[in-house]
Parts: C-alpha cells; sequence; structure tokens
C-alpha cells in the first residue's frame, strides 16, 4: 500500500468514525461505556495510520535523498581548470577522517590535525559537517527547534524589546506639542549545560562493519532533543532553559477552565490572540487532548480537528497547525506564534573518549556536551489555555 492510498484510507477511516460517533450518541449527546471503547479504537487506528503516513514520507525523503547522483558530471571545457577552495580546520576532510580513526582505534591512534579542535576539557571539537548533522537531527526530532528562532552565541545574549511604543495625539492649532517617552527592557539569553553519555562495547568499536559514526549522532541527537524539547517547553530557567509554558516568565495564561473543555474555549483561545500574532500561530499540545478535541464541533457542526491530505503539512484545528509533543502537559493548550521563543546555541557541540572508567568491563564510553539556553522574548505571543485535570482523559 502506497503513502497516497493511506492517506485515502485515514481520510475514510475519520468520515466513518466521525459517522459513528453522531450516530451513537444517546439523548444526552455522550456515549455509551460500550461506544465510547468502539470510539476509542477506531481512533487508535487513525493514529497508527498517521504514524505509519510519517514513516513512509521519511523513507520517501531518504530514498530521494539516496538517489542523488553521486558524482558530479563535467560540463567544463577539457582543458579548463576548475578552482575549488579547499576545506581547512574541523571542515576538512582530513579533520574528519583523524576524528573516525580516533574513535575505531580507541583513541589510541590521535592524528596531530585534531589539534585543530582540543577542548579544554580534554575532548575534541566534532567535525564541522558532523555539528551541522547533528543539528538535523535536533531539527527533525525537536519540534521547538523547527518553531523557534535559534541563534549562535559567543557569550551571554542581550534582546532588546520595546516596553512602550510611541503614541500619536491630536492637538489644536497652535497646541503644544506632547513628548512620551519610549522605554526599552532586556532579555538575556545565557548558557546551560547539557549531556549526553552512551557506552560500546570494543567488539562493536572494533567491527568494521558497524557504522560507528551514524549510530553515535543518531543516539546522542536523539537524547539530546529529548532533553530540549522538555526544558523548551517546561524548563523553569533553573539550571535549564525557560520553557514556552513556565509560570513565571512563559507564555500569557487566557483562562482556565473549571469544566471539559468546548468548541467556544477554542475559539475563545484563538481569538484571545493578537491579530498580527495569529497569521503565522499554530496549536502546541498532548496527543492525549488532541484525542478529546478531536471530538468537539464548531458552532457549524462542523468537526474542529482536519486531518492532512498532503505531504508535509500538518493536521489542523479551525485552519491553524497543531503540533504534539510528548512532553507537552494534558493540562494546557498553547497557542501562538512560536518564532518568538529564541533558543541560544553557545558555541559548537563536542565529543568527549572516556576510556579508563569502563576498561575493566570491555566499554569504551563517549560524551556529548552543549551549553544552550531558550525564552520566550514576547509573552503575549502565546496564548495559554489552561484545562481541568481531567478534561483530556
Amino acid at each position: 500500500m502506497n503513502i497516497n492510498e493511506l492517506r485515502e484510507k485515514r481520510a475514510k477511516a475519520w468520515e466513518a468514525t466521525k459517522a459513528f460517533l453522531e450516530n451513537q450518541r444517546t439523548e444526552k449527546g455522550t456515549l455509551s461505556a460500550e461506544d465510547d471503547q468502539t470510539y476509542n479504537r477506531m481512533m487508535e487506528d487513525i493514529n497508527s495510520l498517521g504514524k505509519e503516513i510519517q514513516r513512509m514520507e521519511k523513507q520517501e525523503a531518504f530514498d530521494k535523498e539516496l538517489a542523488k547522483a553521486v558524482n558530479t558530471p563535467i560540463t567544463a571545457k577539457p582543458q579548463t581548470y576548475i578552482s575549488m577552495k579547499e576545506k581547512t580546520g574541523r571542515a576538512s576532510n582530513a579533520y574528519k577522517t583523524a576524528m573516525l580513526d580516533a574513535f575505531r582505534s580507541n583513541f589510541k591512534r590521535v592524528s596531530n590535525v585534531l589539534q585543530e579542535g582540543v577542548d579544554a576539557d580534554g575532548g575534541y571539537l566534532v567535525p564541522e559537517e558532523y555539528d551541522s548533522r547533528l543539528i538535523d537531527t535536533l531539527s527533525e526530532e525537536n519540534i521547538m527547534r523547527k518553531l523557534a528562532t535559534t541563534i549562535t552565541t559567543s557569550g551571554e545574549h542581550k534582546i532588546n524589546i520595546a516596553a512602550t511604543k510611541p503614541a500619536a495625539a491630536w492637538i489644536e492649532e497652535g497646541g503644544a506639542i506632547s513628548f512620551g517617552d519610549a522605554t526599552f527592557k532586556q532579555i538575556l539569553l545565557d548558557a546551560h549545560k547539557l549531556h549526553v553519555a552512551i557506552k560500546v562495547t570494543e567488539e562493536l568499536l572494533y567491527d568494521n562493519a558497524f557504522n560507528l559514526e551514524n549510530y553515535i549522532l543518531d543516539q546522542f541527537g536523539k537524547a539530546l532533543a529529548n532533553a530540549e524539547e522538555d526544558a523548551f517547553l517546561n524548563g523553569d530557567g533553573v539550571g535549564k532553559p525557560l520553557g514556552l509554558l513556565a509560570a513565571a516568565g512563559g507564555a500569557e495564561v487566557t483562562d482556565t477552565l473549571t469544566a471539559a473543555i468546548k468548541a467556544d474555549d477554542m475559539l475563545s483561545l484563538v481569538y484571545a490572540l493578537k491579530r498580527p500574532y495569529r497569521k503565522s500561530a499554530a496549536f502546541i499540545l498532548n496527543d492525549q487532548t488532541l484525542s478529546a478535541l478531536r471530538k468537539l464541533k464548531d458552532n457549524n457542526g462542523a468537526y474542529m480537528w482536519q486531518p492532512s491530505y498532503q505531504a508535509g503539512e500538518p493536521d489542523r484545528i479551525l485552519g491553524y497547525a497543531v503540533h504534539t509533543s510528548a512532553f507537552a502537559p494534558t493540562t494546557a493548550i498553547a497557542f501562538g506564534d512560536y518564532s518568538y521563543y529564541n533558543i541560544g546555541d553557545r558555541g559548537v557541540r563536542s565529543f568527549s573518549e572516556l576510556r579508563e572508567l569502563f576498561a575493566g568491563n570491555g566499554m569504551v564510553a563517549y560524551l556529548a556536551k552543549e551549553r544552550v539556553d531558550g525564552k520566550l522574548i514576547l509573552p503575549e505571543a502565546v496564548q495559554v489555555l489552561k484545562l481541568k485535570a481531567d478534561s483530556g482523559e
């Protein structure tokens, strides 16, 4: 079954689910316990189809990447010299080759070329090609790195915010001109250290058939991405970034519900956000919360959740994109323009080899480190709807 057939199957399953929900509702507008179980099973099938579609989209993209020509055809005239700027430092092929050789030899063969990247803590900086690929992994796994604004900092980074803006005022002919004061405040992006460490057996390390490079980058990337996303959403700013949903310094809370969520509550959330921010706004919520929202209709009787029929396009609620995260709390829905959440990467990530620590067990450990901070620089750019504790259940 190809990806288009899967999308069509999911669309039909969703239509069947909506019809079932309409036909089985009691006079009170609720479902019986047995019908509720059936509905949940139907939704699980739809979720499974959605995940399979995402897997096939990734596979399709990967196949396209592999299908690209390895060698570039020669288009220059004979006898024509094509100058190419040779890469230097950590971007050079020599540095990348030396790094892999150092890994495979348990850091017994360390080339002088690695001195280009000696770290103050005794590690070796990741070659530039590896570093960008690690960022690619983070971007694929971490929704906040897709939606937020990412900058590279070399020290404490100050972001200027206009606290008050000039206002126009009417005056009579010949009247005195009044002057207002424009005031500014600053948001500081610092750096918090995040690390991940893994152990690899010597047999696995020395096995030439094992793709050590991809394994380490993939595992480190996923671990860093999970820790980052949790902090970008829920961090309290103490030893970690200040999260989007932090009680102090996070997004503005537009309402706190004391009953189960209704369609009108979602409409109120959308229009609580100022119009300029709504142009690029999206929802962030937990999968469990999305399950409850799929049952809601707007005032015209149409379901608010609209499944995506296009590759790479997210599902939508009330016409706005929906992003789910396992780290989003089940008691809150965020809606806003997340480009106003700034992520500051301090320098580059680095690898270190821990050879002595697990030598007795025949294992070699590797450590990846990064320094990063994150803050919402304009709280009004994101609105949060607090839910009743059991409203998403």
